[in-house]
């Protein structure tokens, strides 16, 4: 074996085969709405539901991850986040692939654009009350939290979300650059998916999403499925946070499901075209999450050339981890002590690869089969 510059591990062997056997470490999504049918934000959500939840994720190498409960009532928030940390509770594989639970919204823009795919009638301003019960359903496990720095109070809340260790994201915002500034000052350290959430056309400069990607301090999660970003505004935002971006699926429960139109309780009605893109009828330049897996989207970043697909891994893994605190204990990485949460894979000389194996917690919990 070998070990390349982005950590991974090359087992080197006599094969015919031009494909290239690889070691990585297991893959983080920091933001996930559900997958293959399975939806985490559903008011009727099942302790079985997360579990078949993180069995897809296997299957796509991914070994940890943020359950992400999105804009709606308190009460179907409230369930969700309960029935996530309840699945935490009862089930070791889910309690090891849970990281802790990204609470996207609802203290967001209530204006058309960067409020995106969020229903209008669940936005409301920031209550530190209401995430007090957030925090207690989730018996502690809420890491993340996404809103908008200029609505009213949310300084404030940053700040108490920070005293907490946990991590205050800026997204589904029309802020100024004083806003932004205001929220990095008060403890936020990441943007939920640069350059999304946004209106669809915006003054050139300066711009809210130019005031993110200028913010050194600033994390930027990136969602490389090819809809979100054009490759090369994700070029360009790769270059530019270097070691703090982030690739993050921001899948749904339609990730892997056939083309069509489809009826949510969070949206009327959603179209997924042939090709993978996920957009609200009424208005088809305002995206409705993500349906490309993770380890797709890293394929996607590695074929398109603006990175190795050995440093796309790494904005999925060391990255994420860094961000999250959990390099301290190894995780994101293959190093000795390191949690065994690992990926085998399979490199093909046009960028594109194939999983064979997932290992989570020393596991192995998927095996690729013809």
């Amino acid at each position: 074996m070998v070990t390349a510059q982005d950590g991974s591990v090359q087992t080197v062997q006599e094969t015919d085969q031009p494909a290239q056997r690889w070691i990585a470490p297991g893959l983080i999504d920091v933001q996930l709405n559900g997958i293959g049918g399975y939806d985490l934000n559903d008011t009727d959500l099942t302790i079985e539901t997360v579990k078949k939840v993180v069995e897809v994720l296997h299957r796509g190498g991914v070994t940890r991850f943020c359950p992400t409960v999105v804009t709606g009532s308190k009460e179907r928030m409230l369930h969700c986040i309960r029935t996530i940390a309840n699945a935490c509770d009862v089930d070791p594989k889910v309690a090891h692939a849970v990281i802790g639970i990204h609470v996207e919204g609802p203290f967001i823009a209530s204006e058309d654009g960067p409020r995106g795919a969020h229903n209008l009638k669940w936005v409301r301003d920031p209550d530190w009350e209401e995430f007090l019960e957030w925090h207690e359903a989730a018996q502690g496990r809420i890491c993340k939290v996404t809103l908008a720095p200029e609505k009213p109070g949310a300084i404030a809340f940053i700040e108490r979300l920070h005293q907490l260790g946990i991590v205050a994201s800026i997204g589904h915002t029309a802020a100024s650059e004083e806003h932004i500034q205001a929220a990095v000052r008060a403890g936020a350290t990441m943007s939920t998916h640069l350059g999304n959430g946004a209106h669809p056309y915006i003054k050139r400069h300066p711009n809210y999403i130019w005031a993110q990607l200028a913010e050194d301090r600033l994390w930027a999660g990136l969602i490389p499925d090819g809809f979100h970003l054009p490759m090369s505004t994700l070029k360009v935002m790769i270059r530019t946070k270097g070691s703090k971006a982030i690739l993050t699926s921001d899948a749904v429960n339609l990730a892997g499901m056939p083309p069509g139109r489809y009826t949510t309780h969070i949206n009327d009605d959603v179209i997924l075209e042939d090709n993978g893109f996920l957009h609200l009828a009424s208005t088809p330049d305002i995206l409705a999450g993500s349906a490309t897996p993770l380890h797709l989207g890293i394929q996607k970043v590695a074929v398109s050339g603006i990175a190795s697909l050995g440093e796309a891994i790494t904005m999925a893994t060391k990255h994420p981890a860094e961000l999250l605190g959990l390099d301290q204990e190894g995780i994101g990485t293959i190093q000795p002590g390191s949690p065994a949460d690992l990926i085998i894979y399979d490199q093909h000389p046009d960028g594109s690869w194939t999983i064979l194996v997932t290992v989570s917690n020393g596991e192995t919990v998927y095996e690729y089969s013809n």
